[in-house]
């Protein structure tokens, strides 16, 4: 059984489809719109690399108890973003389009 998982798994590399594996979609023909993020953990600044952004995306940050704790448009290829103020602790972003949906997410540290 793996390997006919193994088997669509590669097929769907080559002709790049939407694999659906339990509740989780795949789509390969979308393009990662975080390229990186870095340092991480972080203690005074992160900063965001950003790829194939098209349209207007926002970049949010989240603590770990929901709390929107920064949000900003998405102008460029970057954004550094100061975290001297931020608790230490796990913190999710989210990259949203125009529309609200959440295109990629992610999580990052913060230390002291």
């Amino acid at each position: 059984m793996k390997k006919i998982y193994l088997f669509i798994l590669l097929l769907s590399f080559s002709f790049g489809f939407k694999v659906v594996v339990g509740r989780v979609c795949i789509d390969y023909d979308s393009p990662i719109k975080v390229y990186r993020f870095y340092p991480n953990p972080a203690s005074s600044f992160i900063n965001f690399e950003f790829r194939n952004i098209s349209e207007s995306y926002t970049l949010q940050v989240y603590n770990f108890l929901g709390k929107k704790v920064f949000s900003q448009v998405v102008n460029g290829n970057k954004i550094t973003i100061p975290v001297e103020s931020f608790y230490r602790g796990l913190y999710i972003y989210q990259l949203k389009d125009a529309a609200g949906n959440i295109e990629e997410s992610g999580k990052f540290q913060i230390v002291r």
